[in-house]
């Protein structure tokens, strides 16, 4: 019983790293159970909104592919491979994949157009081994947002959803999964969620224009949601986005999603506010969380061990957690079994 909850535990993280290299923890976690893996970026590339000059010479379409097949190798299933693949913002595959366009020339397209680029992009992603998007990010932002700077797609609500939608529609049927982001939308966030408590202010009425670009997301069939780091007062004045069964339940119960729900990174100060990465975690599950995004260095079997401690001390729901992981694996498992339909 317990071995099953262990297994269910690490299926629910997202282990995010720098370097296409598995190391003793991400080997020791797909072993384990777990089913997915972020290859991220540096905090330096995160912010220039870049990859370096560095890591564009050093890899190449076999350190993807290889990394993926190691993976599913360790895990003895189909496995998650997300990276950060914006739209005008942070592309974490850079050169590897063809470019789709900058957010300025965005405006000036078609939605069939973007579509078109998008799966062009996404299809080569695919080849790579990636089949996880952590974009697009539909926040609507009018007003200081340097967190988004040079990430969003604007004030418009309306362009914002048709872009966004477009991008769902190409990627996904590349049969990458597409995670818009950040729930319940972020119009104005004035402190960096990594590293400070963010709040967005404001009566609900505010929320009203990034509400509606969910609703239409959702509508276009995109797979997985993120809710963001900050704290939305009006709605929960206690909890971040990523950790608010109040948020959460907006999104699944109010807005009908059904797809996975992903956190935003739970090493963040803005959501951590002051309590443990494993407290934190237990709190994302039982807000409604599927799949928690960690850094691999942010201590994975202690994590999991204080998810198993929190079921049987009757403080996470032990269905709860059972139901994440076989929401997280059968996704994986579908997406990777649609993907070879289309190759055969």
């Amino acid at each position: 019983m317990s071995s099953e909850l262990h297994r269910a535990a690490y299926s629910v993280l997202l282990p995010a790293f720098g370097d296409l290299i598995l190391d003793d923890t991400v080997r020791r976690y797909l072993s384990r159970g777990g089913v997915s893996i972020l290859l991220g970026e540096t905090r330096d590339e995160y912010v220039g909104r870049g990859m370096s000059p560095e890591r564009k010479a050093s890899e190449f379409r076999t350190d993807f592919i290889n990394i993926a097949r190691e993976a599913a190798s360790l895990a003895g299933a189909p496995v998650l491979i997300a990276v950060d693949q914006e739209l005008g913002g942070i592309e974490r595959l850079h050169q590897l994949v063809p470019a789709v366009a900058s957010r300025e020339q965005l405006q000036g397209l078609g939605s069939q157009d973007i579509e078109q680029r998008c799966f062009e992009m996404a299809r080569v992603a695919r080849s790579l081994g990636v089949n996880l998007f952590l974009a697009p990010i539909v926040d609507v932002v009018t007003g200081a947002n340097p967190w988004l700077h040079k990430r969003h797609l604007g004030a418009d609500p309306v362009e914002v959803s048709r872009v966004s939608c477009a991008f769902i529609r190409g990627v996904q049927r590349a049969h990458v999964i597409a995670t818009a982001k950040h729930f319940p939308g972020h119009y104005v966030t004035e402190a960096d969620p990594a590293i400070a408590e963010a709040v967005v202010p404001g009566p609900l009425e505010l929320l009203d224009d990034n509400l509606e670009v969910f609703k239409e997301v959702i509508a276009t069939g995109v797979q997985a949601v993120m809710p963001g780091p900050a704290v939305f007062p009006v709605i929960d004045p206690d909890h971040s986005a990523s950790t608010s069964s109040k948020v959460i339940g907006v999104l699944r119960d109010t807005l009908e999603f059904k797809g996975l729900i992903i956190s935003d990174d739970l090493d963040a100060v803005s959501i951590l506010r002051g309590n443990s990465i494993t407290d934190t975690a237990v709190a994302s599950l039982a807000a409604g969380a599927h799949l928690l995004l960690v850094s691999s260095e942010s201590g994975l079997d202690a994590i999991v061990e204080s998810i198993v401690t929190a079921v049987h001390e009757g403080v996470l729901d032990r269905q709860t957690l059972l139901d994440a992981a076989f929401k997280v694996r059968q996704l994986a498992a579908s997406n990777n079994d649609q993907y070879n339909s289309s190759r055969n």
